[in-house]
């Protein structure tokens, strides 16, 4: 699976700069950053910003909010002296996500409060590319970043856009920043961080598209696995994930979640929903686990965490599952959970756990 980490944020500020660095002897005060409000030169100052920001979250273990802190350039610095501390900052960052363990989490609002190191590193990805584009604009200069880094992108922290054949104008779209045939033109927009649940031992984490696409086609998914993993349901359900993906009906937090143990960051299942909930605010929710992980009770763990996640939206009103007549074990492992069986035919058993609006 390619990586989203320091390698790309070098990337995206090396091909930011080499053209940024062609139109230094212009006035980047008196230009506009293309549809911003920011001059060119605040724009700059910007990225320069976000980059330093998002390293500080990181190496601060920030948790709770930003770390108190911002960026000022000396009085008197030239467009070239911008350029040298985007370069600087971007180096930071880079830094900062080579030493950043995977499991390590911080701040960032949107839209459920935390990132990781492959968070922030599309984050500054983004930031770099969409404000030099403004920059670009504002200058008069062509810019097109490498498809394959918008891509990479797109699939992580914008999950909800359908991903088109361009990937550069798909993610200026995504951003406010163009057009695209047959899609109505956006005027708010956030990226998506992936969602994170805690349990006792365990961290039900949202896969990505482009993890799901490393899992479906047989790959880790970005994950460290146990013995065995992950199992074959896990990809399977990887493969409906990027599907709806594909279609642009994919809503991340209604998608597939790897089970990971806090002690050793190792993923031991895969756990989520069949879609969003229905008309009558009903949820299907199925789970499978390595086998070498078995008999530990985080099957258990995850159902209740990830069904008292759901019952606490607004939209739900209960949290339903099936199983085999021969699968004993996943019975056990539902009743546990506190589900009550509902139905059953020749072929499954349903079980049901209803929340408080149902």
């Amino acid at each position: 699976m390619r990586s989203m980490g320091g390698e790309q944020v070098e990337e995206a500020v090396a091909g930011a700069v080499a053209l940024l660095r062609t139109a230094t002897d212009r006035d980047w005060e008196a230009a506009p950053a293309g549809r911003l409000e920011w001059s060119c030169r605040n724009t700059a100052e910007h990225i320069a910003s976000d980059l330093i920001a998002y390293a500080g979250q990181l190496a601060g273990r920030a948790t709770e909010a930003y770390v108190p802190f911002e960026i000022t350039l000396d009085e008197g610095t030239d467009n070239e002296g911008v350029l040298h501390v985007i370069e600087t900052t971007g180096a930071l960052l880079a830094a900062t996500l080579r030493t950043t363990p995977r499991e390590i989490r911080a701040f960032h609002p949107y839209p459920f409060r935390s990132a990781n190191r492959e968070g922030f590193a599309a984050m500054g990805v983004t930031e770099v590319l969409a404000h030099t584009h403004d920059i670009a604009e504002g200058l008069g200069l062509a810019y097109e970043p490498p498809a394959e880094l918008c891509a990479d992108v797109l699939a992580r922290i914008f999950p909800h856009v359908r991903p088109g054949a361009d990937p550069w104008h798909t993610l200026l779209w995504a951003t406010g920043r163009g057009e695209l045939p047959g899609r109505a033109p956006v005027t708010e927009w956030r990226w998506r961080n992936n969602l994170v649940i805690e349990a006792e031992r365990l961290t039900l984490q949202g896969v990505t598209p482009a993890a799901a696409t490393d899992l479906a086609a047989g790959g880790d998914g970005g994950f460290e696995w146990v013995e065995g993993g992950p199992f074959q349901g896990t990809r399977d359900a990887a493969g409906m994930l990027l599907k709806a993906y594909e279609a642009g009906v994919h809503r991340p937090e209604w998608g597939v979640f790897a089970l990971v143990r806090r002690e050793d960051g190792r993923a031991v299942g895969g756990m989520g929903f069949h879609g969003a909930p229905d008309e009558d605010g009903r949820v299907e929710i199925g789970y499978d686990l390595a086998e070498a992980a078995r008999g530990h009770g985080y099957a258990t763990e995850g159902l209740r965490a990830l069904s008292a996640w759901a019952l606490a939206r607004e939209e739900v009103t209960s949290v339903f599952a099936t199983t085999e007549h021969a699968n004993l074990a996943s019975q056990a492992v539902i009743v546990r959970a506190g589900f009550t069986r509902v139905a059953g035919d020749e072929e499954q058993l349903a079980y049901e756990l209803r929340g408080p609006r149902g």
